[in-house]
């Protein structure tokens, strides 16, 4: 039998590697200032593709199915955002908006509903021992988070789309203000 304490031991060595695993990817949600470009089909790459173009974080969230910490750096960021879009950080489809925002205080960016419904797919996760239902970018396949029912959330739909901020890529709105025009003035005839 393997006495508690080398279990215990165990198990605080394997929370400082992975805590300083995640401090080496120091994750940060990417912001950009242009509007990318809504895939229009499907977007496969090879394994060595995707480490090329997503950073090791991006790469964590999105191929590996990992998750961020939560109250983390990204979160905090995610907070202070206005108005503007989020996208996927693999291959740029639009996933939800400022719209659908809220806070949930979960530690995760929250949504109660995506912005482009046809560019996420739900799927049964019954993984870590838990029946839960993974949120999916349909254009590339990336995992971007976990999707909650009836939790009481004074919402228009009663969910909560717990979503990687790492896995996104936002795009403030651009504040259009219109110039005052001239007009032309004809003499009278």
């Amino acid at each position: 039998m393997i006495p508690i304490r080398s279990i215990f031991l165990l198990v605080f060595s394997l929370t400082l590697v992975a805590c300083s695993q995640e401090n080496k990817h120091k994750p940060v949600m990417e912001t950009r200032t242009e509007i990318p470009a809504d895939p229009t089909s499907k977007v496969v790459k090879t394994d060595d593709e995707w480490k090329k173009t997503l950073s090791p974080e991006q790469y964590r969230i999105l191929r590996e199915s990992g998750t961020e910490r939560a109250n983390g750096q990204v979160y905090q960021e995610f907070k202070h955002q206005g108005e503007g879009t989020y996208h996927c950080a693999g291959c740029n489809a639009l996933l939800f908006s400022s719209k659908e925002k809220f806070d949930s205080g979960c530690g995760w960016p929250s949504f109660y509903d995506p912005a482009k419904a046809e560019n996420v797919i739900l799927k049964k996760d019954i993984s870590m021992g838990m029946s839960r239902t993974e949120v999916i970018c349909a254009k590339c396949g990336g995992h971007l988070g976990h999707v909650f029912e009836g939790e009481g959330y004074k919402n228009p739909t009663d969910q909560r789309y717990c979503i990687n901020g790492g896995g996104l890529i936002y795009v403030p709105a651009k504040k259009v203000t219109t110039a005052p025009t001239e007009v032309e003035s004809t003499p009278p005839k």
